[in-house]
């Protein structure tokens, strides 16, 4: 058993971040695959539009957003109102035989001004509603056009830029590009912690404690040696506690250990209770709990006795009286912290403040 264990704790940090690679991955391979096969991605790459393209040829290819350069727009005179009030100004652009509808949103075109020469924006194309496909009818009135003829000639999609610049597409935009960065930086992240387990929050934690790396050696050394306790995945050598579950991996030297106590769980479905699971908790000296779930009554116990053995300032079992020991022994060990750290100032620092 001793050679199984060397290293022991390194290759459980190992296993455990690379398993928490997982999700990560799996999140960053359903966005990408959304991006491929879904039209968002024109999104954050809008395609470039200009008078000679056609709005529905654009959506059949894939398009949603596109970055428009159009010439000679003139206003309909009517605008879009939603809950009363307005949302966007109706357009059109003719080229060719083509008739294109365009809604412009009032800061871009001024409140409805009559025309407008040129202009650069960003859109989505849109089909036309039913009340659209009536402003047709009521332009072609207001223009003596003929409206079977320019009805025949409209695009069946418009340009719209309130909807390429509302809430619904910055927020789109916002949940994929931060659901992107934070698959890469847990995945990084996760990584780094599997093959450099130095660089890993448990070990990490033990700085707290004194020099990592040595503690962390330590551990190692006496956990390869046999350790003088041992559950499924919970150790006690001479110096530490140790925990290497699937839930999380923990270090932590025996004499840091103010506090143990033991929390059970019933694991039912409506009446019928299946089982009953219980939790460790561990708090040290430095304000770290740590739990330790889904384990026997038996091997926590032992694990408490074993630790109230070697440290007989632990206190164990919960209480009220164990709390408030706990707090006030944790608040006078920051306050003789904070005023060691004041003794080792010099008098220059301190005239200073």
């Amino acid at each position: 058993m001793a050679g199984e264990l060397k290293n022991h704790i390194r290759k459980k940090i190992a296993r455990f971040y690379r398993k928490r690679m997982i999700a990560p991955a799996a999140l960053l391979v359903f966005l990408i695959i959304l991006y491929l096969v879904l039209p968002i991605r024109s999104l954050f790459n809008p395609v470039p539009y200009t008078d000679l393209d056609s709005a529905e040829a654009r959506h059949k290819a894939g398009t949603n957003y596109v970055n428009a350069s159009l010439s000679n727009l003139y206003f309909t005179g009517y605008r879009k109102m939603i809950f009363g009030q307005t949302y966007g100004y109706y357009y059109y652009s003719v080229t060719g035989n083509e008739c294109t509808l365009i809604l412009l949103s009032g800061k871009t075109c001024e409140q409805g001004v009559p025309s407008i020469e040129k202009l650069d924006f960003l859109a989505r194309i849109t089909e036309k509603t039913p009340s659209e496909d009536r402003l047709i009818g009521l332009l072609a009135r207001d223009l003596s056009w003929n409206e079977a003829g320019l009805s025949k000639n409209v695009s069946s999609f418009i340009l719209n830029e309130p909807k390429a610049n509302g809430p619904v597409a910055v927020l789109l935009k916002i949940t994929i590009f931060f659901s992107i960065f934070f698959a890469i930086i847990t995945m990084a992240l996760n990584f780094l912690y599997a093959y450099f387990p130095v660089t890993s929050p448990p070990v990490r934690r033990l700085s707290l404690y004194g020099n990592a790396m040595r503690l962390l050696n330590k551990a190692e050394r006496e956990l390869s040696t046999l350790p003088q306790l041992a559950t499924e995945d919970m150790y006690i050598t001479q110096n530490f506690f140790i925990e290497t579950a699937q839930s999380g991996i923990a270090i932590v030297p025996i004499k840091e250990i103010m506090w143990i106590y033991k929390y059970s769980t019933l694991h039912k479905l409506l009446w019928h209770v299946f089982t009953i699971s219980y939790t460790l908790y561990i708090t040290t000296t430095h304000r770290q709990v740590i739990k330790c779930p889904k384990n026997q009554k038996s091997d926590i116990d032992g694990i408490m006795d074993y630790l109230a053995e070697a440290n007989h300032d632990i206190l164990t079992g919960f209480s009220e009286e164990n709390r408030e020991a706990v707090s006030a022994r944790q608040g006078q060990g920051a306050f003789l912290t904070k005023l060691t750290r004041l003794l080792k100032r010099s008098p220059e620092d301190l005239g200073n403040d």
